[in-house]
Parts: structure tokens; C-alpha cells; sequence
């Protein structure tokens, strides 16, 4: 018997040392990306927003709300999911030809939860691009939807511009900016995310790393200014080592407001006085819950958010693609809607893939009414 436990014993102890070593194997993997280190690391040091070797939200922000917790969590993610998560069908889209537009069109196209492309006043700007099929370092996980990746990064043209709110892998993906890096000019993202794109290869000279409320000025009056968020950042077991953000996005004859992921809190508010009002905002919408309420605005608070930030239009994003949250794939956008009319907030809701006028006032067809 003795022998047998200590078998045993040994068995296990060397099931969790290799699936340890494993696993640190695993995270060496270049799409994992890597923490800041030297000067960058200096640069954050001397954050007001970095304390205690890690940034830190405006308001306290706890992961999870009060009454929950980590163990609940997970048991309804895999016992409390809504059976509508996942859409049956395969979702409608439409593909224009994005190399071919007028240098003078006004335009946003929506890839899908968080990933979208602008063209303004002559300049081109990509957000969040996530086009590999899955928003995981695991690629069989967190698959995107039937007919939501009709976009590649051959379709794209020469981008001014690319955004990057955050590291998370639904919102930053190796494959889809490895792919872009011919095609990328200038990277503009918060303080600390630069030392993945460098570790990838990008020439530092064109990455604009930023604490909250700084901006850059580019060429042909275009300014980009880092604001707040109430979110955090990791890519792997090392959290908020690199700063999530919002961007405000100052064009010649426009003013937008590119939200990423966030609570809802006092930031709204504050940058609606410095800025607003803004042309679109164009805010998450989806992935919530209240277990995380902190972290992901509730579809209310969406609308309450637009109108803080003094908005003409709202985009919700952050949902059709990828499931992250308990909810049906449909509710974030069936809940918006009925908010952003209760309110008069006016909507772009277009399909995916669909090319938007922004700056014009028009109906969109409530697509995601003919989905299962």
C-alpha cells in the first residue's frame, strides 16, 4: 500500500512539473509578446497612473463585482452559458473593395466585435484588428462566428494609422498585425503595448506609446490624444503591466471618440468636457456581465456613456464575433438598440463588412433580427 501512494504521489508530482514546464514553454512563443523592459520601463515608472509595479484604473476596480466570484464564475461559463451564445446561422456580411476609395470618402467598415476601419479626410485608420479566426493564443478556442471573417489582411491598403487600445487577444492579434506590418505607418497605442511591436519587429520610430491625456500631433492637423479607460491588460500571467486607453481622434474637419473596453465611470464624463461634442463615439457593447461590471460596461450604461460624452452618433462594438460573456450573441445590440431609442441617441448598426458614411444620417436594417 505504501508503495502504492508513493507511485502515486510520484506520478502526480511529475504531471505538474511537466504540464508546468509545458506550459512555460508554451508562453515563449513570440505571439505572447513581451513586458516592458529598460527605458520603456523607466518611462512607466514615472507614471502617475502606475503604482505598486502595475497601472491602476481612476476609480478602484475590483475583477470581479461584490457577491461574486472566481469559482461561480466558472461554473456558469461552462454550466450558465445562454444557449443562444453562438448564432446557429452563419452571419450576413458584405465586402467592399477598401483599395480602391476615394482618397476623399468618409468611411468606417466593422470587421466584428472590436476591429473596424476608418477612412477621414484623406487618412486611413485601423482599430483593434483582430482577423485570424480566433481570439486566443490557443487557436481551436474562442473561434469567431460563421461568416464574420470575410476580411483578410490582403485586403487592406496602406493603413496611416493603427490603433491598439490593449493587449488582450480579442483586441490585439499577432497573426492579423504581422500580416499588416508592410502596410502600417504609424502604431499609436498606451504606454508599455510599443514592447510587443518591438519584440515583433516594428521599427520604434513609428510607435507612439502614450499615458492618459497625452497626444500626438501627425501631419495635416491630425491629432491623436490617449484618454482613460476602465479596463486592465495582460497577455499572459503578469497583468497591467502595459496601459489600456480610449482615443479621442482629432481630423481636420472631425472629432471622434474611440472607446475599446471599459466599465462605465467618471472618465466619460471628463473627457465629454475637454473634448466633446464628438462626431461618433463608438463604444463596447458586448461581453458583459454583471460579475464584471467593472470592466465591461452594462448595456445602459452605454448609452449613459455616449450621452456623457456628448455625442451626435453611437457605434456599438464589442460584440457579433466572438463569445466572452453568458449572454445571447444578439442581446448587447436587441438591448442598445431599445436604449439608443429610449434615449434618442442615434445608432450605426451596420452588418459586417457593410462600408458606412458616418458622418450621415441614415437606417440601418436590423439584420441580427434574421439570425438564429
Amino acid at each position: 500500500m505504501k508503495k502504492f501512494f508513493k507511485y502515486t504521489f510520484v506520478t502526480i508530482i511529475s504531471l505538474i512539473v511537466i504540464l508546468t514546464v509545458s506550459a512555460m514553454i508554451f508562453m515563449q512563443q513570440a505571439k505572447f509578446g513581451k513586458l516592458p523592459s529598460g527605458k520603456r520601463l523607466e518611462r512607466i515608472e514615472k507614471s502617475p497612473n502606475y503604482k505598486d509595479g502595475k497601472f491602476q484604473n481612476l476609480s478602484h476596480t475590483p475583477d470581479l463585482a461584490e457577491g461574486s466570484s472566481y469559482p461561480k464564475v466558472m461554473w456558469d461559463f461552462f454550466f450558465g452559458r445562454s444557449k443562444r451564445a453562438t448564432p446557429k446561422d452563419t452571419l450576413p456580411s458584405k465586402k467592399i473593395n477598401l483599395k480602391n476609395l476615394p482618397k476623399n470618402q468618409d468611411i468606417l467598415v466593422w470587421f466584428g466585435h472590436s476591429s473596424y476601419f476608418i477612412q477621414t479626410d484623406g487618412k486611413t485608420f485601423l482599430v483593434d484588428p483582430v482577423l485570424s479566426g480566433a481570439a486566443s493564443p490557443i487557436k481551436f478556442t474562442t473561434r469567431s462566428f460563421k461568416g464574420t471573417d470575410v476580411y483578410s489582411p490582403d485586403d487592406f491598403p496602406e493603413i496611416d494609422y493603427l490603433l491598439i487600445s490593449h493587449d488582450h487577444w480579442d483586441h490585439l492579434d499577432y497573426e492579423t498585425v504581422l500580416a499588416l506590418k508592410p502596410k502600417i505607418k504609424h502604431i499609436v497605442t498606451g504606454l508599455g503595448t510599443g514592447e510587443h511591436f518591438e519584440h515583433w519587429g516594428f521599427d520604434i520610430k513609428n510607435i507612439y506609446e502614450g499615458d492618459w491625456y497625452e497626444k500626438f500631433d501627425f501631419e495635416d492637423n491630425f491629432t491623436i490624444h490617449i484618454t482613460p479607460a476602465r479596463h486592465f491588460s495582460g497577455r499572459g500571467l503578469s497583468r497591467n503591466k502595459a496601459l489600456w486607453a480610449s482615443f479621442v481622434l482629432q481630423t481636420p474637419t472631425k472629432k471622434l471618440y474611440i472607446g475599446g473596453d471599459s466599465g462605465y465611470d467618471k472618465h466619460f464624463a471628463e473627457i465629454g468636457a475637454r473634448f466633446g461634442e464628438f462626431d461618433l463615439v463608438i463604444l463596447e457593447a458586448g461581453q458583459y456581465n454583471e460579475y464584471w461590471k467593472y470592466i465591461h460596461m452594462l448595456p445602459h450604461e452605454i448609452v449613459k456613456a455616449a450621452q456623457d460624452l456628448k455625442a451626435k452618433k453611437l457605434m456599438p462594438v464589442h460584440w457579433g464575433k466572438f463569445v466572452l460573456a453568458l449572454h445571447a450573441w444578439d442581446e448587447p445590440i436587441l438591448k442598445v438598440s431599445e436604449y439608443g431609442l429610449e434615449h434618442k441617441m442615434p445608432l450605426l448598426t451596420p452588418m459586417i463588412g457593410e462600408g458606412v458614411d458616418f458622418m450621415q444620417t441614415q437606417t440601418f436594417e436590423a439584420w441580427w433580427k434574421k439570425v438564429d
